[in-house]
């Protein structure tokens, strides 16, 4: 490390001196973002994308303006789920703008960049980081009353740059029933913690299936463990995902926007106030 010129515009060290918002990236001057909530987890395949989904269409069926920010740069599904494409994308003199749901929601992810929505994306970290900087500093998201952030995986590079890089004010843990799981949870609650970044709440996905004769659930992956974790870390519990069928046939049709039930009914009250 080479002596500390106190001029952190410049500088890329992490050391304790240096304010953590100087790590921030400016938005595009066409963005009004009021706050921004990222869809967190320690790892792949929990549902983070089911999760940040829902969010945006629970949000915006209560009327505030919503816009998802696809940051799982290499494995992009929220606009299938939304029924978007690339030829939803526009642009003007502000910059990029963000394909639009027919409900609303704005949205911008690599998929929507991209002719073949099955193409590989092949790129180390630094130009994935690259892209995801320019989704917020180069895409005009207009007036948005909540950003959520659908995060790939992990607590590496990626999570790290969206955490310094924007203006985080808040997060949504997603777990599944398994032990494993769990333990994986709170390498992300740690993470949360150690970025002082505040934790809404924690979403169970997979949590049961009914069964369509009697109205059983049954716990395909065995008991829950959400409430002991909650308790463990003084979290509250926003929602339990079944394995619903029906859901999932919406989400995989392009049709999250149509399915009517809402199984975060407890995400409003913990999203942070409008100022």
């Amino acid at each position: 490390m080479s002596e500390c010129t106190h001029d952190c515009g410049s500088c890329g060290e992490s050391c304790a001196q240096r304010d953590p918002k100087s790590f921030l990236k400016a938005p595009n001057p066409g963005s009004f973002v009021k706050k921004v909530i990222a869809v967190v987890s320690g790892k792949g395949g929990v549902g983070k994308s089911l999760v940040t989904g829902m969010s945006a269409v629970s949000t915006r069926r209560n009327g505030h303006s919503v816009a998802v920010l696809d940051a799982d740069i290499t494995g992009p599904s929220v606009p299938k789920m939304f029924g978007l494409t690339y030829r939803d994308l526009q642009a003007n003199q502000s910059g990029l703008m963000p394909a639009e749901t027919v409900t609303g929601v704005k949205v911008m992810s690599m998929n929507l960049l991209m002719q073949k929505e099955d193409d590989p994306v092949i790129w180390r970290s630094p130009v994935i980081t690259g892209t995801l900087e320019q989704f917020w500093t180069e895409v005009a998201w207009g007036n948005v009353d909540y950003m959520f952030i659908d995060m790939p995986p992990g607590t590496g590079d990626i999570p790290l740059t969206v955490f310094q890089s924007l203006p985080i004010d808040g997060i949504i843990i997603v777990t599944t029933p398994q032990e494993l799981v769990g333990m994986i949870v709170k390498k992300a609650v740690g993470m949360a913690k150690m970025m002082n970044i505040p934790i809404l709440g924690l979403v169970e996905n997979m949590s049961y299936v009914k069964c369509p004769h009697c109205g059983e659930e049954i716990r395909v992956f065995g008991e829950s463990r959400l409430e002991g974790i909650a308790e463990a870390e003084g979290l509250q519990i926003l929602g339990r995902i079944p394995m619903d069928p029906a859901f999932a046939a919406a989400c995989d049709a392009g049709k999250i926007e149509y399915f009517e039930g809402d199984y975060l009914s407890a995400l409003r009250a913990a999203l942070p106030e409008l100022e």
